[in-house]
């Protein structure tokens, strides 16, 4: 065992708990418990079911278009494998943000025989695609929202990501020189000496380019689209049947459930577990502050979405973790198929 490596996960893992523990107590912290132990006693978690359905659906829809980003590099892993190496993700992301990612490839890699390297160029091309449609969805909303709508925008979350970017500049600029170092290495390849750990890093690097071109070969370009869209609606309507579930949401219509998957996205994008407190903190603000909705009431409508899908996610993230690693299988991490 690394003891270093141990160390440095632990560390981690501590910060973002941290964090998310902070952020967990900025949203709790001038609120009556009496009131939302009560609001959550009287909900009506029949509406619940069908939220967790459309839970459910979104794995379901996001294993489909991943097996788009993955037939163009020569390989078909199975949709059960791929529903199952999704919800493993999810659960990975549990414990450590973002690790999701890599532990998805890890899964599916295992289990069908692929390289880990190419799974993981579709997985950033699949975040830049999600991230984009994010932000395209918050562009329409807000061109056609009421002056409050926007402002709460400019306000908690355009202002918190400017101020994080600026405060972050230091990252970008690391990560841009490691960046013009990777493609001065890839173009210069033929100078540099020949051994078997730069052939590994090569290897490793044309894999991931491999896996993030493969939209480029992708011959249902149409149904990609299509299957982003279904996505999307899946997450709109999981966030809007739970507005059912509580009186004072209950007057919330479709465009409205938009108006909290836009600001619970950006929640579930700051790196704490599982967006543990980001979530409650931004959903309950936003409510209380566009809709009138009382923050007691906003949180407790924030912990039955979250809390219900964090539930599905850990009961349903175990059976796959079972499914994709039951039987022992290698991995293969080299880019020839």
């Amino acid at each position: 065992m690394d003891l270093k490596k141990t160390a440095s996960g632990i560390l981690k893992f501590l910060l973002y708990l941290s964090l998310g523990l902070l952020i967990l107590w900025l949203a709790f912290r001038n609120v009556a418990f009496k009131d939302i132990r009560e609001g959550l006693l009287s909900a009506n978690y029949v509406w619940l079911i069908f939220s967790l359905f459309f839970g459910i659906a979104a794995y379901f829809v996001r294993a489909l278009r991943w097996r788009l980003l993955i037939d163009p590099l020569g390989y078909n892993p199975s949709l059960s494998n791929a529903f199952h190496a999704v919800v493993f993700g999810y659960l990975a992301n549990i414990a450590v943000p973002r690790i999701g990612e890599v532990s998805k490839c890890v899964a599916l890699g295992r289990k069908e025989s692929i390289p880990v390297d190419k799974l993981f160029g579709t997985i950033l091309l699949e975040r830049a695609i999600d991230i984009i449609s994010i932000l395209a969805i918050t562009v329409t909303f807000v061109l056609f929202a009421s002056d409050t709508v926007k402002q709460f925008f400019i306000d908690s979350i355009y202002q918190p990501i400017r101020s994080s970017f600026g405060l972050t500049l230091g990252f970008w600029l690391l990560t841009g020189t490691f960046l013009i170092l990777v493609i001065l290495l890839v173009l210069f390849r033929k100078r540099v000496p020949k051994n078997r750990f730069i052939a590994r890093v090569f290897g490793f690097i044309r894999g991931i380019v491999d896996g993030f071109v493969s939209i480029t070969k992708m011959e249902k370009r149409w149904l990609f689209l299509f299957l982003t869209i279904i996505m999307w609606l899946c997450y709109t309507l999981m966030s809007w049947f739970v507005v059912y579930c509580l009186e004072s949401t209950s007057v919330l219509g479709l465009n409205d459930a938009v108006f909290i998957l836009i600001i619970g996205s950006f929640g579930m994008m700051v790196p704490v577990q599982g967006g543990f407190g980001a979530f409650h903190y931004i959903v309950s603000n936003g409510l209380a502050i566009v809709y009138g909705i009382t923050i007691e009431d906003g949180l407790i409508y924030s912990i039955i979405s979250h809390e219900s899908q964090i539930l599905l996610t850990i009961l349903l993230g175990s059976f796959s973790a079972y499914i994709m690693f039951g039987r022992r299988k290698n991995v293969s991490f080299s880019s020839n198929k």
